[in-house]
Parts: C-alpha cells; sequence; structure tokens
C-alpha cells in the first residue's frame, strides 16, 4: 500500500532527535561510497527560480527514492514558500511506490540536523556563543536544532531588516536582536549563515580565531555567502566534494580566482563521523562548514517519516 503525507503529518512524525542521528548515519554512509547518488539535475522554468532532481538509492541504507525542489524567490510576495519539495520513495527490493510526501518540512528540518551534527566534529568543546545570520526558515530551524546538541549561553541574531530580526527574538526569547552583522558575529563561537544573498553577508574580520562558521545559503555556483578571504583562511568541510566543486558559489568562484585548489577541501562531514579522515581542530582553526544538501539526507529522513506512519496507521492511501 502505498501513502500520501503532507506537511503536517511530516512534521509531526519527525522528531528532531532521531533526525540528527539519521543525518550522522546518512552521510556517513555517503562518504564510505555506501549511496547511489549523482549530482542533482537543475533546470530553469523562469529567470530567477529553478527546479531540481536529486535521486538516490542505498541498500546499505534500505533506501531509494527522489527528491524533487523548486525554489521561487519571488513567493514571499505571493505568501508562499519560497522553497517547496515532492519527496518519492520506491521499496529496495520490488521497486514498487511506498510513498508520496511533501517534502518542504523535510528540506527545511534535514539542512539545520546536518548543522547540529558537524557541531560535534567542528565547533570548539567550549563553544557557547552562537550567532545567527538571517531570519527566515533556516535561522528558525537552526535556532531548534543546535540548542539539542550545543548548551549555548547567548544567541544573537541579525539581518538587514529590523521587523524581521525583532520578531525572529520575540519568538524565541533566548535570542538577542543586533543592530548590525558585526555585532552579531564579533566574539562568536559558532556563526550560522542562512540567507537568501549572493554574496558576502560577514567581514572575515570579524571571525575570530577558534570560531565555527555553518553557510547554508548561496546554493548556486554564482552565489557566494562567506567573505572570500575568511573561507581561503579557514578550514573548509563539505558535505559532499561533488556537490561543493560544482555547485557553490563561495568554493567555485574562490577556486577561479586563484584564492586556492579543490585541495582546500579538507573533508566530507561524513568522513570525520566515519573516521576514514584523521583530523585535529586547531585551538585557533577558523572552520566553515558548507553544505549543499543531498539526496541522501532527504531520502533517509522521509524513510524514517515512512515507517513512524506505517507503525502508527497513518497516512492517506493511494490507489
Amino acid at each position: 500500500m502505498a501513502i500520501w503525507l503532507g506537511e503536517e503529518e511530516v512534521r509531526a512524525l519527525l522528531a528532531p532527535d532521531e533526525l540528527i542521528s539519521t543525518m550522522a548515519s546518512a552521510l556517513a554512509a555517503f562518504s564510505r561510497g555506501e549511496v547511489d547518488q549523482p549530482l542533482r539535475t537543475v533546470l530553469q522554468p523562469s529567470r530567477g527560480s529553478w527546479f531540481a532532481s536529486m535521486p538516490m538509492a542505498s541498500s546499505a541504507l534500505g533506501a531509494v527514492g527522489e527528491k524533487l525542489v523548486t525554489v521561487y524567490p519571488g513567493n514571499g510576495a505571493r505568501n508562499l514558500p519560497t522553497h517547496l519539495a515532492t519527496i518519492v520513495l520506491v521499496d529496495p527490493d520490488t521497486g514498487t511506490l511506498r510513498a508520496v510526501m511533501d517534502g518542504r518540512y523535510i528540506t527545511e528540518a534535514r539542512t539545520a540536523a546536518v548543522s547540529a551534527v558537524s557541531l560535534k566534529y567542528l565547533a570548539a568543546a567550549d563553544a557557547r556563543t552562537l550567532a545567527i545570520i538571517g531570519s527566515g526558515v533556516q535561522a528558525r530551524s537552526h535556532l531548534r536544532f543546535l540548542p539539542l546538541v550545543r548548551g549555548f549561553d547567548s544567541i544573537r541574531c541579525w539581518s538587514p531588516r529590523a521587523q524581521s530580526r525583532s520578531k525572529l527574538a520575540a519568538e524565541f526569547p533566548v535570542v538577542a536582536a543586533c543592530d548590525s552583522g558585526e555585532e552579531a558575529t564579533r566574539d562568536a563561537d559558532v556563526i550560522v549563515l542562512a540567507t537568501g544573498s549572493p554574496s558576502p553577508v560577514i567581514d572575515a574580520a570579524w571571525v575570530k580565531p577558534g570560531a565555527n562558521v555553518i553557510s547554508v545559503g548561496a546554493c548556486r555556483p554564482h552565489e557566494r555567502e562567506i567573505d572570500p578571504n575568511l573561507l581561503a583562511s579557514a578550514k573548509l568541510f563539505v558535505d559532499s566534494r561533488e556537490s561543493a566543486l560544482r555547485e557553490s558559489g563561495d568554493v567555485v568562484l574562490g577556486i577561479e580566482e586563484g584564492r586556492f585548489d579543490a585541495n582546500h577541501i579538507v573533508a566530507e562531514i561524513g568522513e570525520l563521523i566515519a573516521g576514514t579522515v584523521d583530523w585535529r581542530r586547531g585551538i585557533a582553526d577558523i572552520t566553515v562548514l558548507k553544505p549543499l544538501g543531498l539526496a541522501v539526507e532527504d531520502v533517509t529522513a522521509a524513510d524514517l517519516v515512512y515507517r513512524k506512519a506505517i507503525g502508527r496507521g497513518l497516512g492517506v492511501e493511494l490507489r
């Protein structure tokens, strides 16, 4: 029996702690070569928008499926999410349809869950101050997920619109809204860049030695969210080397400009989880995580939702 699950059901079934654990397993399997996953196919239906196909299969993870994702920046004016997605799961043994589900929330949550996983490996052990640059969906998601794995004494946020950052701070009482990006990031131990900006949003001079920067925006080859001087001097980690070298403007443009080469990538985060790369953090090392988002993350998250739905008898049967 194949089922349909809408966003409300997906949200109710996707427990954050389980998702964080699932993302760690998925990333490790990917970096061990246990996942068959091509680079996503991206089409441009209209100016500024894109549609992508993200399939994957893994016998090790027992999952086969695909995410279809759209990004339409103009949707904000239509009171619609800018990022939308649908995930399809098929049975790994027979190829029969298992489930179709809304993937918008999965995309939102798995991105922050991957960032949460990375804190164990890339952030200083005594990291206690968190800065969020941005005030949208991913800013909120990271504010929910990161404190689950690290106890922050201070959380600061900034985005260009005062109304947006004030609204975010009102929604999360532990967050202090700042008047500038510099005020938010100075002396922060962990800095999350969660913006839609195609150009750098912080200055390298604002980032202290030993900080961990997580950049989840700027997902196309012509966009960059990180100060190129910062990225050139930092220890760079990614979710997929292939994706970073093809899709991340922060990486692609840095290489084109001669700031560094492909070897600047220290490791995939999955390699650190799997223990296949031996890396030790220096006390003054600035670490940068530049994830692009992987189909294995979406499909394994969807598989987690599907299994829980079947166990609880949830979902609308598709005939």
